[in-house]
């Protein structure tokens, strides 16, 4: 096996890696905010609501 061949295997572990990271991380953002606070158009409005310290 060469090198060639050796670095398209990484390639494509990388690739796998990153994208189950990608749907790990949709899945992480999906459960976490509403879907129309995700949607919503208003900038800053996903910090705002993380920087509410309700005593």
């Amino acid at each position: 096996m060469d090198l060639w061949s050796k670095l398209e295997y990484v390639a494509w572990a990388l690739s796998f890696v990153f994208g189950a990271l990608m749907v790990f991380d949709l899945i992480r953002t999906d459960s976490t905010y509403d879907n129309d606070l995700l949607t919503s158009s208003r900038e800053g409005e996903i910090e705002v609501t993380a920087e509410r310290h309700i005593i």
